[in-house]
């Protein structure tokens, strides 16, 4: 199953992608402190193919999240991955991904599209995992947005 949803931004999308993708290893952990400890790349130097393991603080129910980035595409700000271990993969779920495009708006801003896509292992009733997702996703764009702002000279 799949669920799309947007995000509005007053950052503009190169920007956004850039710190939101492309820089997401180092300033997650700073974005974020509450939820991420760290990022690490496995496998890779964040290209396409590359294996990055995201480790989580106690306060989320898994410790970790290993994730391959499927296709980044610079030009047109789009990004998609596919959380190949930890997380809920393997209890709950048999496999989770996330396509992500930054659009530039007239106001100088961006759109941030995000579809989710998840299929649930045999047997596990389906839960709002999409819902938590959502949430998950738009505030950690809006903490990305927040950091930026006070923070005008990262990722420009």
């Amino acid at each position: 199953m799949s669920s799309t949803f947007e995000v509005e931004t007053s950052i503009p999308a190169s920007r956004m992608f850039k710190a939101a993708v492309l820089e997401w290893h180092n300033l997650g952990p700073k974005i974020v402190p509450e939820h991420i400890k760290s990022i690490d790349f496995i496998h890779g130097d964040g290209s396409a193919g590359s294996i990055r393991q995201i480790n989580f603080t106690p306060a989320l129910p898994f410790v970790f999240a290993k994730e391959r980035l499927d296709s980044i595409d610079h030009n047109n700000f789009e990004v998609k991955n596919t959380t190949i271990e930890g997380g809920d993969v393997g209890t709950k779920l048999e496999c989770y991904s996330t396509h992500s495009k930054f659009t530039p708006t007239s106001s100088g801003g961006s759109i941030v599209k995000v579809t989710v896509t998840v299929k649930i292992l045999p047997g596990v009733k389906p839960g709002d995992e999409q819902a938590k997702e959502k949430e998950a996703i738009t505030k950690a764009i809006k903490a990305t947005e927040a950091y930026l702002l006070a923070h005008p000279t990262v990722c420009v």
